[in-house]
C-alpha cells in the first residue's frame, strides 16, 4: 500500500519535546508543536513496548525502528481521539501498527495535554486543527483513524479535505442514530449536555468533585462492554493524566467544563443537520473500514451497521461483545483488522489539489 497524493507543503511549525511521559510505557515519545497555540502529540516506535498482539492472528514481525523522516515508505497514520478522550486511548495499538510507517497520536484542543477554549474546542475547530496538523507537522496525507467524536472529526476533514486523506478507518463514529429506543442514561447525560446553565454546572461539579481514580472507572464502566478488559497500566497511565488535569478552583472547574460541553453541543449540532453528515459520508471516496462494538451505548451497533448499509463501498467489521473504544478493550483484534486492510486496500484515490 503505497501514499498517493500530492506532498501537503506548508510553514514548518516550532516543535520541542514535550515534558510529560504518560504513553512512555508504549514507546511513545511526546512533542508540543506551535500550531497558533501549543498541541501536543505523541510519536510511536515499532514494537517499542515489546509486546505482540495476541490471537486471532499471528502479527507480522516488525521491521527496525525508524525515523520520522525514514518512515514514509507508507502513509502515515494519524490517531483521533474521541470526546474526552487523549492520546493514551491509542497506546495499545500504535507500536503495532508503526512498522515501515510513522504513526502519530494528537490531543485535541481542551484535551488531554492540548489546551483549549470554548471557541477552538469544537469539533469543527479540531478538525482545522487536524487538517493543519496533518499539512505542517505531517506534510503527506495520511491514514485517518477516528474513535467517537475523532471518526466525526476524520469525517469532516476527509470531506472538506480529501487531498490530505488516503484511508479511513472509522471505530464507533459519532453517526446519526435510528429509530429506535435509547440507552435512557446515555440519552440523560448528552440531553443534560444540551441544556443552557444546568449543564455547565452539573459537569464543573463533576469535574471538582470526582476524583480521578472514579473518572476512569466512570469511563470505562461507560466505554467497555467489559470493564474487566480494561488493561490495569493504561488504567494507571489514565489516571495519572487525569490527575495533572485536576483543576483546583471552582473556576478552573468551569472553564473546563465549558470547553467539554463547547465539543459536545458541537457534536449534536453536526449530528443534527442529517442530510448534510449523510452526504459527507457518502461522497468520500477513499477506502474506509468502519469498525463497530455491538455492545456499544453511545453509538448503537444498527448505526453502524446503518452507516455501513448506506455506504456499500466501505469495508465494515462488527465485534461482538465490545462496547464504545475497541481500541482499549479487545486492541489485538483491532490490530489485526487494521493491518489486514491496510495490507489489502489500495490507495489509487484522485487527489485534489487545494485551490
Amino acid at each position: 500500500m503505497t501514499g498517493s497524493g500530492p506532498a501537503r507543503t506548508g510553514p514548518v511549525p516550532a516543535t520541542r519535546p514535550a515534558p510529560w511521559d504518560y504513553a512512555a510505557p508504549w514507546g511513545a515519545r511526546g512533542y508540543v508543536t506551535d500550531l497558533g497555540g501549543p498541541v501536543h502529540w505523541i510519536e510511536f516506535s515499532p514494537g517499542a513496548d515489546g509486546q505482540a498482539p495476541k490471537a486471532p492472528k499471528a502479527p507480522k514481525a516488525p521491521k527496525a525502528p525508524k525515523t520520522q523522516n525514514d518512515a514514509a515508505d507508507e502513509p502515515p497514520i494519524v490517531f483521533v481521539h474521541g470526546l474526552g478522550g487523549s492520546h493514551l486511548n491509542w497506546c495499545l495499538l500504535g507500536p503495532h501498527l508503526a512498522a515501515g510507517r510513522r504513526v502519530v497520536a494528537l490531543d485535541l484542543r481542551g484535551f488531554g495535554l492540548t489546551p483549549g477554549l470554548r471557541v477552538n474546542s469544537t469539533v469543527r475547530a479540531n478538525t482545522r486543527l487536524v487538517d493543519r496538523f496533518i499539512n505542517e507537522v505531517i506534510g503527506t496525507p495520511v491514514i485517518l483513524v477516528g474513535n467517537s467524536m475523532g471518526g466525526m472529526i476524520s469525517i469532516l476533514e476527509t470531506a472538506a479535505h480529501p487531498d490530505a486523506v488516503n484511508g479511513l478507518v472509522l471505530i464507533d463514529p459519532a453517526l446519526p442514530l435510528p429509530p429506535q429506543k435509547p440507552d435512557w442514561q446515555v440519552f440523560g447525560q448528552f440531553l443534560l449536555y444540551g441544556t443552557p446553565g444546568l449543564g455547565g454546572l452539573v459537569v464543573a461539579k463533576a469535574i471538582s468533585s470526582v476524583s480521578p481514580e472514579a473518572a476512569v472507572q466512570r469511563l470505562i464502566e461507560l466505554c467497555f462492554a467489559d470493564p474487566s478488559r480494561a488493561d490495569p497500566q493504561m488504567v494507571k497511565a489514565e489516571v495519572a493524566l487525569a490527575t495533572r488535569r485536576q483543576t483546583a478552583t471552582p473556576a478552573q472547574a468551569s472553564a473546563r467544563a465549558r470547553v467539554f460541553l463547547a465539543a459536545a453541543r458541537s457534536l449534536l449540532r453536526v449530528l443534527g443537520r442529517l442530510q448534510s453528515y449523510h452526504a459527507m459520508m457518502a461522497g468520500i471516496d477513499v477506502p474506509v473500514l468502519l469498525i463497530g462494538g455491538d455492545a456499544d451505548r453511545l453509538v448503537p451497533v444498527a448505526a453502524v451497521r446503518q452507516a455501513g448499509v448506506r455506504n456499500p463501498h466501505w469495508e465494515t467489521l462488527i465485534l461482538a461483545g465490545v462496547g464504545h473504544t475497541p481500541q482499549l478493550e479487545v486492541p489485538e483484534t483491532v490490530v489485526v483488522a487494521i493491518r489486514d486492510w491496510l495490507a489489502t486496500t489500495g490507495t489509487n484515490h484522485a487527489a485534489v489539489d487545494r485551490a
